[in-house]
């Protein structure tokens, strides 16, 4: 009995996510023509890029938007330094970009930014929509062009490819590469080819004016956009994803900005299953239908805890949830898989994945400290990366 509710215990909990996976992983793999029109249709757009101490790589960020082509109603490119202790500010400048400098160490964090950011912004009539990219980003040469031609077919959000700059920088690297083709490719994909909205992925995203005069920009916890997208879905807005540009960044090498970046993004999204879990349940509960899909997103855990779970269930000698856990795990292959194909994974890609099971039992080992972050108060710390050079203008 007792083997049997530990078995059963594990099925419960992995098992929304498991049809979670297998929808997403159906979906990734089904074509569907993509929903643009003439960019020249898109007003002026704003490029927010909301930095925390980033006078090391401000100014390659600003170069890359300045670079990109140019939409057919302009943009503006606006640096938010916030509470900033080096010369983010004066390097944003001297690149080419407008800047607002916010100093205010009560209200710290990466959404009082974005909300004082888009303010700002939105106070030009001429803009018509904002998009957001991270101080660290390099963008694709079309970026701004393609965002702008989904606005003009109707989008009331965007959300372009979010893919690692360096997959080459070593061995964790490579496979944070890998889970970023699975969460930032395959499953906004699939979504998109289900028409649902497909999550905000916090870089290379943007919203219309319209959503967020009726929805200003609020969400206060270290998974912002996780937190803005549950209440852009509740009331009735959704997410386009635009597969055909792309944002990249640099992912940490260290320990300490493995660890940091870890800690935010997983401890949020466990903080987000327990506030939000239950009030979607409820939604769907009493018949709202469009709940379902974030609710199924929650609920499935982040993937290595998910196939630590269920590596645990297999081990257990209860044959009925055995067999569960292997057609679970047989499934997560798929879904890498499908993302490799998907995502133009490399073969390097493939070969980093033998690594896998060291990486679950990491993941296993600092699960505290994942909790841990899931507290309300968690400040925005910048994640610790390889030194780079301050740019200078040019």
């Amino acid at each position: 009995m007792f083997f049997t509710s530990l078995g059963l215990a594990g099925t419960a909990l992995t098992l929304p996510g498991t049809l979670e996976l297998a929808a997403l992983t159906l979906g990734s793999v089904l074509p569907r023509e993509p929903r643009r029109a003439d960019p020249a249709r898109c007003g002026k757009l704003a490029v927010v890029v909301p930095a925390h101490d980033e006078e090391g790589g401000i100014a390659a960020c600003v170069h890359s938007l300045l670079a990109c082509d140019a939409p057919p109603n302009g943009a503006r490119i606006l640096v938010i330094a916030d509470n900033c202790s080096d010369a983010t500010a004066e390097r944003a400048r001297d690149a080419g970009a407008e800047v607002l400098e916010r100093n205010d160490r009560a209200n710290r964090g990466k959404g009082f930014a974005l909300e004082m950011a888009f303010a700002h912004v939105l106070a030009d009539p001429e803009i018509e929509a904002v998009l957001v990219v991270d101080a660290d980003t390099e963008v694709a040469p079309g970026f701004l062009v393609a965002m702008a031609a989904a606005f003009a077919g109707g989008a009331d959000g965007v959300q372009s490819r979010y893919l690692v700059a360096n997959p080459e920088a070593g061995p964790k690297a490579r496979l944070m590469n890998v889970a970023f083709l699975a969460f930032n490719v395959a499953r906004p994909r699939a979504r998109e080819r289900f028409g649902l909205s497909v999550g905000i992925l916090g870089n290379g995203f943007g919203l219309h004016r319209r959503v967020l005069d009726e929805l200003p920009y609020t969400a206060r916890s270290v998974v912002e956009d996780l937190e803005y997208h549950l209440m852009l879905v509740r009331k009735g807005f959704a997410i386009r994803f635009v597969e055909e540009t792309f944002v990249r960044a640099d992912m940490p090498t260290s320990e300490e900005g493995i660890d940091t970046q870890r800690a935010r993004w997983e401890g949020g999204r466990f903080r987000m299953i327990r506030e939000h879990v239950p009030a979607l349940l409820r939604d769907v509960l009493a018949g709202n239908r469009t709940m379902l899909e974030p609710l199924g997103e929650l609920l499935l855990l982040p993937l290595a805890t998910h196939v630590g779970t269920l590596l645990c269930v297999l081990v257990i000698p209860f044959p009925p949830t055995q067999l569960y856990a292997a057609g679970a795990l047989g499934l997560v292959g798929a879904h890498v898989l499908s993302a490799l194909y998907v995502g133009g994974g490399t073969a390097e890609d493939v070969s980093a994945l033998a690594r896998a099971p060291l990486y679950v039992a990491q993941k296993a080992m600092k699960l505290p400290s994942l909790l841990r972050a899931s507290r309300k108060d968690q400040a925005w710390i910048r994640t610790a990366r390889d030194p780079r050079p301050a740019a200078t203008a040019g």
